[in-house]
């Protein structure tokens, strides 16, 4: 279950599924933005709200890694100091830094492993879910660190809804393949626009089960449709700011 918190008076997104483990996450809103992208006249809220976040995380704001997203399958290690270009879906396995990756209708993925204690957060547009990034990243987790599917859980945070998203034939066909199983509650066909809708959080949803994840919160909010609380990039023509999914191990 997906529930409103405030950090100073101001509107944060978590999951209770991570409520009891030892780590902080959060998904930032409007009232929270830490990228103003393309709204400049946000940067110095952003500024302002980054450091209330990095004191909330109790960790130094410098060591917030945020990669550059090119809507990739990569996937790395976030180290302290370090810098990411290329990148989609960062692991964290050292408390003393968080890892940040923004959004804007893209689906946020976060994964937590309570027995090896390590953690990721993933942007999966539709050419991430394509390319199968959230598990993926489950496969790096476990070639690197011996997570089993068993220990993680996973966060699937806000996003564009099935309704207000369409793909055209070409998408759909590349989204569908990645599914082993046969499933109805992912896409739906416009038979007047001749596209599909689709859903991503559910497509990434699937992936995940099928790897093996028994314990994952979907969120349900849609990013187009609650654009008073998040940024959605269909919706505002592109001229928007960025949304945050934000992930950090406790000490």
């Amino acid at each position: 279950m997906f529930l409103f918190d405030e950090i100073n008076n101001k509107k944060i997104l978590k999951s209770t599924l991570l409520d009891d483990k030892p780590v902080k996450h959060l998904f930032t809103t409007r009232e929270t933005v830490i990228t103003p992208k393309d709204l400049p006249e946000l940067a110095e809220l952003a500024q302002n709200n980054l450091k209330i976040i990095a004191d909330y995380l109790d960790v130094d704001k410098d060591n917030i890694i945020i990669p550059v997203q090119t809507h990739s399958a990569n996937i790395k290690t976030a180290k302290k100091g370090q810098f990411y270009p290329d990148t989609d879906a960062l692991v964290v396995e050292d408390s003393d830094i968080a890892v940040l990756l923004n959004f804007a209708d893209c689906t946020p993925v976060i994964l937590y492993d309570e027995i090896q204690n390590i953690g990721a957060v993933i942007h999966a547009g539709w050419r991430g879910t394509a390319a199968s990034i959230a598990a993926k990243t489950v496969e790096f987790m476990n070639n690197r660190y011996k997570s089993n599917p068993d220990d993680i859980t996973a966060v699937i945070g806000p996003a564009i809804s099935m309704k207000n998203y369409q793909v055209d034939e070409n998408v759909f066909k590349q989204l569908r393949i990645t599914l082993q199983g046969e499933y109805s509650d992912y896409f739906s066909f416009d038979d007047i626009q001749n596209k599909y809708n689709v859903d991503l959080k559910t497509i990434n949803f699937h992936q995940l089960r099928e790897l093996g994840i028994k314990r994952i919160d979907k969120c349900g909010y849609c990013t187009y449709d609650a654009v008073d609380v998040f940024f959605s990039y269909r919706r505002e023509h592109g001229k928007t700011a960025r949304h945050s999914a934000v992930l950090k191990l406790n000490n």
